[in-house]
């Protein structure tokens, strides 16, 4: 069983990412990457976690700052502050690091991690995944993994207002 005060060690700045992930290739480690919100963890975050984490050795999570959360979801998000929400991605068996990033996507943390996969919902196809293209080119692979339907933390904060 891991011990919990390691928690807060997985997350990390992009530097301290750099550093962590340039590591794990020197013993020829694969790393994998998704970001997102993360609000309200939910069914089908785990399930696409899971997914992420299946495809190499570590997952890299790229977690959206509370600014970039407001511009892209409106001023009542997020319901959870980005450190919150950071450790408890940290928290989960699945995850290896969180990184927050403040822009509106998080097409910089791709760039200089340069992930082995880099894998999104299937609420996206290929041409709307930032970052596949570079993902490519450096010889890496792109994942669309299917949503799991009916579970969605704007549908939860709707039944929790009705």
């Amino acid at each position: 069983m891991r011990k919990a005060d390691i928690i807060p060690t997985r997350v990390c700045t992009l530097n301290e990412a750099v550093h962590r992930v340039n590591q794990w290739r020197v013993t020829g480690k694969k790393v994998s990457f998704t970001n997102g919100v993360f609000d309200i963890l939910h069914r089908g975050h785990i399930f696409s976690l899971s997914q992420a984490a299946a495809e190499a050795d570590y997952l890299v999570v790229g977690l959206n700052s509370d600014a970039s959360t407001k511009r892209l979801k409106g001023d009542s998000r997020p319901v959870n502050d980005e450190q919150s929400r950071a450790l408890v991605l940290a928290s989960l068996l699945m995850v290896d690091m969180v990184v927050i990033f403040e822009e509106d996507t998080p097409l910089n943390l791709i760039t200089t991690l340069q992930p082995d996969v880099l894998v999104k919902g299937g609420d996206y196809t290929l041409e709307q995944i930032v970052g596949a293209q570079e993902v490519m080119a450096a010889g890496g692979k792109v994942i669309i993994n299917p949503i799991v339907e009916g579970f969605s933390t704007t549908g939860i904060i709707e039944r929790m207002q009705s």
